[in-house]
């Protein structure tokens, strides 16, 4: 029997404000957020670094880049990792991302383009920048899974015993895990502490790409973690038994990161501060 004790999904519109014919949605605040306190930190840790590696309006240009490679990466990822064949049949749909549709995997490698040319252009390390935004990335990336909660997406699967599990709008009559908190949780708060604690009291910092690694790998595991309480996307299902397109694309991501952290570990330190 199911239990009763689900607690209530907390009905929040996803439009913010509404002026006119324009709606702000809560997601594209999500965005914002996470690119505003983003850009904010970077400077931070750029101001304690000496020299430092990007000035503060090289950051503020930075995160125009992270933008541009956030959007184009993620709606391309989102084509040809979960819908190739319906976008293949309507092309002219491709570039409504107001209509919903982004990988966070597909986004993931629209940022680490966007950055290897803004590094290259701008003739500093790519590592060691991909190390700093290594430790700011999961601010976003808590920012987008409120986000997903308050949109009432990518909930979780049927938890009839979890006293905290909750009905979501579009997801049947009953009870699931509310598994984007978990995300917010996991691959936010936990994530952001353990990078920057990292970053602040270990050396770790003075090893090129040990940082970006420990991102990799911390991400994938956390995610693929939460995607065994996460309802696979209805289209897809499980790719193989048990196993999700999620839990599939995280296996490179920690491979990378593996291979990282074991090139940082031989290479010669920096000796920035």
């Amino acid at each position: 029997m199911f239990s009763l004790l689900a607690l209530t999904y907390p009905q929040i519109d996803p439009v913010a404000v509404q002026l006119g014919p324009i709606a702000i949605r809560w997601y594209s605040l999500a965005y914002l957020a996470g690119v505003v306190l983003g850009a904010w930190m970077l400077k931070r840790i750029n101001r304690a670094r000496t020299p430092a590696l990007i000035s503060d309006k090289h950051s503020d240009d930075l995160m125009a880049w992270a933008i541009g490679g956030i959007l184009l990466g993620g709606r391309l990822g989102y084509v040809l990792f979960y819908k190739p064949a319906y976008f293949l049949a309507n092309p002219g749909e491709i570039l409504a991302i107001w209509e919903g549709g982004m990988s966070f995997h597909g986004g993931l490698l629209g940022l680490i383009l966007a950055f290897y040319i803004f590094a290259r252009r701008q003739k500093i390390s790519y590592l060691e920048l991909m190390d700093q935004i290594a430790c700011i990335a999961p601010i976003g990336l808590f920012f987008g899974r409120l986000a997903n909660f308050i949109n009432g997406e990518l909930f979780g699967r049927i938890a009839p015993d979890v006293p905290w599990a909750m009905v979501f709008p579009d997801g049947g009559p009953l009870p699931r895990h509310p598994s984007q908190l978990y995300e917010a949780a996991l691959e936010g708060l936990l994530l952001f502490a353990v990078l920057n604690l990292l970053r602040l009291h270990t050396g770790i910092r003075y090893q090129l790409g040990m940082l970006s690694g420990l991102f990799l790998i911390g991400y994938g595991l956390s995610r693929a973690f939460v995607e065994l309480f996460r309802e696979p996307d209805a289209h897809l299902g499980f790719i193989i038994p048990g196993i999700t397109m999620g839990q599939i694309l995280c296996l490179p991501m920690i491979a990378i990161g593996l291979f990282l952290v074991w090139h940082a570990t031989r290479k010669r330190p920096t000796s920035a501060a």
